[in-house]
């Protein structure tokens, strides 16, 4: 990894730690208020129309595009300078997140398969990744680079995962007309960038466009974000990049504005009835095992795999303990997963309850992660001075 793309990863590691200690506040701020004395009214604010769409809805499939648009972006700079960019060094997160996603589905769909909830099993497979770097940024400069940049390049993919997941799986009564536009307008951005159009603003109009028709064409608009990023010059990656402009541009109003407005529109649930009752359902089962105990033991045994065999090494620094305790931080699903929920249900009273699971999951994940970290960190610094 070269010093500018060392110093952009850096930048974007302070963002998105920062940005998930926001997220933890939004989050307590909002269920707070979702439960107060005006709890009804602040739910129904999110409701409110505007231009033909609620508030809710301009935040899942219009501010969420940006964000994918910055995971986009940082999917590029890792697979053209990052940890990516050697298939040696790239196959241990790429390894880790395929583990990190099949595990969770298959347990959800052990609980689920046949039932309405089934379509409820990519839910458990995604990582958040300001929360899980907001966590490991708690544990302050003890935990090595090499563990930080294994996280970042697990989410990353996860998210990818996840993205791929929504378009094949959560895409429903597809316009052909509309699907068609707004792939060509993506072409047409394509034709741009081998024409060496380095300007950002033909870029940006032609992705509200291809937002606008995706919006309209079945497919969740969100994907756009991705393919606009990828359409976008990488050139030399240098601070003059038009993706490296937008990259900087992106980061903080990600992680301090479209990232928390996005956890206090989703998190404004009413408590009622028996949580008991709630986390007995098949599916909060499915989703509290798949984050909790799927995601570290598919994240661990496909590293174990990718060393063993080796297609990868273990990364300098990092030993098996450190390893499987970050598996948990990837258990912290949060902001994909409640994402992923309001694709994957209609039931509102289920969606309260998922989200609420989810919230309850990715808590205990993080604890267990932070925990775990701490434990063998500690014990690794321990050894360190006996030395």
């Amino acid at each position: 990894m070269d010093m500018l793309s060392t110093q952009l990863f850096k930048e974007f590691f302070k963002s998105e730690k920062s940005g998930g200690l926001v997220l933890i506040a939004c989050t307590a701020i909002s269920l707070l208020l979702a439960n107060s004395g005006i709890g009804s009214t602040y739910h129904d604010f999110w409701l409110k129309s505007f231009l033909g769409l609620s508030f809710e809805h301009w935040i899942n499939d219009g501010l969420m595009a940006i964000f994918f648009l910055m995971i986009g972006l940082e999917l590029e700079r890792e697979i053209y300078q990052g940890e990516l960019a050697k298939p040696r060094d790239a196959m241990l997160p790429v390894m880790a997140a395929i583990g990190g996603m099949l595990v969770p589905a298959s347990i959800y769909l052990f609980f689920n398969y046949g039932t309405y909830t089934q379509s409820g099993a990519g839910v458990p497979m995604a990582t958040d990744i300001a929360f899980a770097l907001g966590i490991l940024s708690l544990l302050g400069n003890r935990v090595p680079t090499a563990i930080k940049i294994f996280l970042t390049a697990l989410a990353v993919i996860d998210d990818l995962g996840a993205i791929l997941v929504i378009a094949i799986f959560y895409s429903t009564d597809v316009s052909l007309i509309y699907l068609s536009i707004s792939l060509g307008i993506f072409a047409i951005l394509l034709l741009f960038n081998r024409l060496k159009v380095h300007t950002l603003w033909p870029y940006l109009a032609g992705g509200i466009l291809m937002w606008y028709f995706m919006l309209h064409s079945g497919v969740h608009a969100t994907i756009t974000g991705v393919l606009l990023a990828f359409a976008i010059p990488f050139t030399d990656g240098s601070k003059k990049s038009p993706s490296y402009i937008l990259q900087h541009i992106l980061h903080k109003p990600v992680a301090f504005i479209i990232l928390p407005v996005f956890a206090l529109a989703n998190t404004a649930i009413h408590v009622s009835g028996s949580i008991s009752d709630i986390l007995a359902e098949p599916y909060s089962i499915g989703i509290a095992l798949g984050l909790i105990i799927g995601k570290p033991v598919g994240i661990f045994f496909m590293v174990l795999i990718a060393i063993k065999t080796g297609v990868s090494t273990m990364p300098d620094g990092v030993n098996w303990k450190q390893l499987a305790s970050v598996g948990f931080l990837a258990g912290i699903g949060f902001t994909m997963s409640i994402f992923i929920t309001l694709l994957a249900f209609t039931d509102q009273a289920i969606i309260s309850h998922v989200k609420l699971v989810v919230m309850i999951s990715s808590l205990m994940a993080g604890v267990l992660g932070y925990l775990l970290l701490h434990f063998t960190l500690s014990k690794q610094e321990i050894s360190e001075d006996n030395e």
